[in-house]
């Protein structure tokens, strides 16, 4: 089972990529801004969810995703088509992230820390709500935040975003086979952390194990 639980408690649903598509990017790609906004609305919302779970933090996340939609926008006229636009961004995406996350440089965590004090302090003191949500969120960032890269990318292709094996190696530019051996590592590690990092009494077994990364 995924570590990210039942997709309908928090994870981004799976939509089908609308039918028009294809003429949306024909038209941009003719210089209709228009059709531009609307590919681009279309696929913001997803192409956010990819960056914020790689990244960890709204504030990488938002950075990468505009690198991401910049990207997009100046590869339009190189796009050929052969694969889903869908796929070909998704691709974009995680490749900015990746190098977003490569540049970033260590910065003050203060405010974040401190936000996630208080949700734990709200959930000693009172039942399930909003604020175990908040904490939960937390953990899992900080799961994903520990798994190399290799591993965090398809996972959060699979469990967060729905795609096939097909599709996300299509996205990484790996063989299927490959997809499901670093998905299957990874969520077994993801979950070993999200374990470890049980604020719950009786439940802290020290840090996080980080899969061992693949080696050609």
């Amino acid at each position: 089972m995924s570590p990210f639980g039942d997709r309908d408690a928090g994870s981004v649903s799976v939509i089908t990529p609308p039918a028009d598509d294809r003429a949306l990017v024909e038209a941009a790609r003719t210089g209709d801004e228009r059709a531009l906004d609307l590919l681009l609305r279309e696929h913001q919302g997803r192409i956010h969810a990819i960056c914020r779970r790689l990244a960890g933090n709204e504030s990488d996340a938002l950075d990468a995703t505009q690198e991401a939609l910049i990207a997009i926008v100046r590869g339009l006229p190189r796009f050929d088509g052969r694969s889903a636009f869908s796929t070909w961004s998704y691709r974009v995406a995680t490749n900015a992230c990746l190098d977003e996350l490569r540049r970033r440089t260590r910065r003050p965590v203060t405010g974040l820390d401190e936000e996630r004090a208080e949700a734990l302090h709200s959930r000693s003191d009172s039942g399930p709500g909003l604020e175990d949500r908040v904490v939960d969120r937390h953990l899992l960032d900080d799961a994903l935040a520990g798994l190399p890269e290799e591993f965090r990318a398809p996972v959060v292709l699979r469990d967060q975003l729905g795609l096939d094996y097909a599709e996300i190696a299509e996205v990484l530019g790996i063989p299927p086979g490959t997809v499901r051996s670093r998905i299957a590592r990874g969520r077994a590690a993801l979950s070993r952390a999200l374990a470890e990092s049980d604020p719950s009494p009786g439940n802290q077994h020290g840090p996080p194990t980080r899969p061992t990364p693949e080696h050609p």
